[in-house]
């Protein structure tokens, strides 16, 4: 960017989308407190998957308003 202005970290967030097959192994998300781990997915800040399979997005409702959504995956 113009100014001596630092560009935009562009390495957070989702890389891999709904419907998506991955591998183990793959960074599903990086850097991000609005999803959390759920089956076949490990990690704290980065989200890996632990099997094989198809990606699947799950929302919960924790309280009054609150919801979290978790990422599952799903063996195929």
């Amino acid at each position: 960017m113009a100014g001596g202005k630092a560009t935009p970290k562009k390495d957070r967030g989702l890389k891999a989308s709904g419907g998506q097959i991955v591998k183990a192994g793959q960074i599903l998300v990086r850097g991000v407190d609005s999803y959390k781990a759920g089956r076949n997915v490990s990690g704290c800040g980065t989200l890996f998957a632990t099997a094989n399979g198809k990606i699947s997005f799950t929302r919960k409702k924790t309280g009054k308003t609150a919801v979290k959504t978790y990422i599952n995956v799903l063996a195929v």
